[in-house]
């Protein structure tokens, strides 16, 4: 092998290994900060760790609310009619939020059990609910019916 072949072979392999080491570095990065969707059901199966950040998605328990007088402080309870968990949120809720409605909080489960929130979203209008909800209520068989479709699924009861 001629010296210029050789400093050229040693030059792509030193490339490639760069490339190879940034690809690792982004998909470490990735996989640290990804937020899976979970339902409560999962949560209560225990298929999320404590202090993990993730989605779940449900119904709001109707009479659940309860706002703290003296802080933004909300607990309310969510449900897939099949499993309910506790969530506490601090801040100001959507104003669509209300009992009866599907809903998608960002956050994570403490050692206790409790979701603890730190975004909540709301459903935008009435014949919406988020696919995620959905599929979840469908998947433990509590999906109300529903003229509106998404995906060819029936998502919302009108």
């Amino acid at each position: 092998m001629t010296p210029k072949r050789k400093q050229r072979l040693i030059l792509v392999s030193v490339m490639l290994c760069g490339v190879a080491a940034a690809v690792a570095f982004g998909v470490n990065a990735f996989r640290d900060n990804i937020m899976l969707f979970h339902s409560p059901s999962d949560v209560v199966a225990g298929a999320v760790n404590p202090g993990k950040p993730f989605r779940v998605g449900g119904m709001v328990v109707d009479g659940s609310v309860q706002r703290n007088q003296d802080s933004l402080e909300v607990h309310f309870e969510l449900t897939d009619y099949d499993k309910t968990i506790p969530v506490t949120f601090s801040g100001i809720l959507p104003d669509l939020f209300r009992e009866g409605q599907g809903i998608v909080a960002m956050g994570a489960i403490d050692e206790r059990g409790t979701f603890e929130a730190s975004e909540v979203l709301a459903k935008h209008d009435e014949n919406y609910m988020p696919p995620e909800v959905a599929e979840a209520l469908e998947r433990a068989g509590k999906m109300p019916g529903s003229a509106a479709v998404y995906d060819s699924k029936t998502v919302v009861q009108p």
